[in-house]
């Protein structure tokens, strides 16, 4: 017969079982175990455990925390939240990178800012006496201040989606309800004016001209060559003008003579002077967006 295993023989019925020696080194865990030693040695003792469900003692006997799966997937969606500045500026670095994220960053801002305009919000108006002297209105432009439009027989001629396309002559423009307002004149370069101007509304031409308002956009070309589009909101604004006249008297040529678009909505570079086509249209015209948009401008250029 084999020997009988030490490990596997019990006290008999009566039998005194000698105290442990404290000096004496741990047995081995038996086979059948499936805890480790050091699983069983932080195991909390059974009448803690009801009361630190989620904390042990490390080496030194400090409380433990122990951090539950659902909390370690808040931690983790925090902190790669924390990275995404981080992520966005190194991407910045990165050439190839740095057009396309600006070019849908100027994309997302004129998305939000079509969304948040509305057409009933008005610029804010001005006294007479916050009016700036004409002298000190600055004449800004983009190629020459003066191209030479023929104002005699200047005509604006009208495209697109409209029921009453041709040429139009500025009586006819001007024999529409006159608008004078004093408003703020806003330049992408840093400086701002309040003006007074004088003109037609938008809106009242293009019912003139009896214009599909549905239409998404206006585009308008200039006798110097500069060109822009205008969202339909916009023109249809109350405070959008063709403007014809500053401080009461017809527009002289550095300011755009004899007709421009005045709208306090939106920045200076949306407002051509100089008009010599506008076109109503749902689509724009290839590489013909703006002057400047064309060039990494913000084509909404709104407020």
């Amino acid at each position: 017969m084999p020997e009988d295993n030490p490990l596997e023989q019990r006290p008999s019925v009566g039998e005194n079982l000698a105290e442990p020696d404290p000096q004496a080194k741990p047995e081995a865990q038996s086979a059948g175990s499936h805890e480790s030693p050091r699983q069983q040695a932080e195991a909390p003792p059974p009448e803690q455990q009801d009361t630190m469900p989620n904390a042990t003692t490390g080496p030194s006997g400090e409380p433990v925390r122990i951090v539950q799966n659902s909390e370690r997937k808040r931690m983790n969606r925090r902190e790669l939240l924390k990275l995404v500045p981080v992520v966005a500026v190194s991407a910045f670095a990165i050439p190839k990178f740095r057009q396309p994220l600006l070019d849908e960053g100027l994309r997302f801002s004129d998305w939000a800012s079509g969304a948040l305009f509305g057409r009933g919000r008005l610029a804010q108006t001005f006294s007479n006496s916050a009016v700036v002297p004409f002298e000190r209105f600055p004449y800004n432009f983009y190629d020459v201040a003066d191209p030479g439009v023929d104002l005699e027989h200047w005509t604006l001629k009208v495209e697109g989606l409209v029921q009453r396309p041709g040429q139009y002559r500025l009586d006819q423009i001007q024999a529409l309800p006159k608008v004078v307002q004093n408003t703020r004149h806003v330049c992408v370069e840093g400086w701002d004016v309040i003006g007074n101007f004088g003109g037609a509304r938008a809106s009242d031409f293009l019912r003139f001209i009896g214009a599909d308002t549905s239409a998404r956009y206006l585009e308008v070309e200039c006798w110097d060559g500069y060109y822009e589009s205008i969202d339909m909101a916009t023109m249809l604004h109350p405070q959008t003008l063709f403007c014809y006249e500053m401080y009461g008297k017809p527009l002289d040529r550095g300011h755009g003579a004899p007709l421009r678009l005045q709208m306090p909505t939106k920045l200076g570079y949306k407002q051509a002077k100089y008009l010599e086509t506008v076109r109503v249209t749902n689509v724009l015209q290839g590489g013909m967006r703006g002057y400047w948009e064309d060039q990494g401008y913000s084509w909404y250029g709104g407020l």
